[in-house]
């Protein structure tokens, strides 16, 4: 199936804002990598504002989609959260998606039009809640050990998954990001 020009400008921009962020590009770097004018951008995405939040929107479905297929087809909580760990280190050691997307606007929350951080916020807050529900029911079968409650356990974990993408960008080091994750995950399981 061919790609729409909505979904080829979403995809640029997505591979542009991983890699500089928000203020980082402009809808000249989108025309020069699709080869369309200006103007198509516009008709498509008005403001830079929509074109982001619809990128946010967008990847928030797939997150979830995503999410929601793991608790469909991985038969228990520590195996959910391992291939929800799985999938983010071969994302980053193949740099088919080195980092989350909402991570790095994220970095730009102050800088962001309240409708894109919004957005952005509620990606968070799925996550989050998937998360806490994964921990909890792990908890509840004696599978993790949990220090305080799954929504606290969630936003560490949350924070140690995205602090380790950061930190395997920064220092050009993919493995670095299981080397982080690793011992955080050990701590959990009972």
């Amino acid at each position: 199936m061919e790609q729409t020009t909505s979904e080829r400008i979403l995809d640029v921009a997505q591979s542009l804002v991983v890699a500089g962020g928000y203020n980082g590009f402009s809808y000249a770097d989108i025309s020069d990598a699709i080869g369309i004018r200006k103007a198509s951008i516009h008709h498509h995405f008005p403001t830079k504002a929509e074109l982001v939040q619809v990128l946010v929107d967008r990847y928030t479905q797939h997150a979830e989609a995503g999410l929601t297929s793991l608790g469909q087809h991985v038969p228990g909580p520590a195996e959910q959260l391992q291939a929800y760990l799985n999938y983010w280190q071969t994302c980053i050691l193949d740099a088919s998606e080195p980092f989350c997307v909402c991570a790095m606007l994220a970095c730009e929350m102050q800088m962001l039009p309240d409708t894109v951080a919004s957005h952005v916020r509620r990606h968070f807050e799925n996550l989050a809640a998937w998360l806490a529900s994964v921990l909890k029911a792990g908890a509840e079968q004696k599978l993790f050990r949990l220090n305080g409650s799954p929504e606290e356990e969630a936003q560490i974990l949350m924070a140690c998954v995205h602090g380790a993408m950061l930190s395997a960008r920064a220092l050009g080091d993919p493995s670095l990001f299981a080397a982080i994750v690793g011992p955080q995950i050990a701590r959990l399981k009972a």
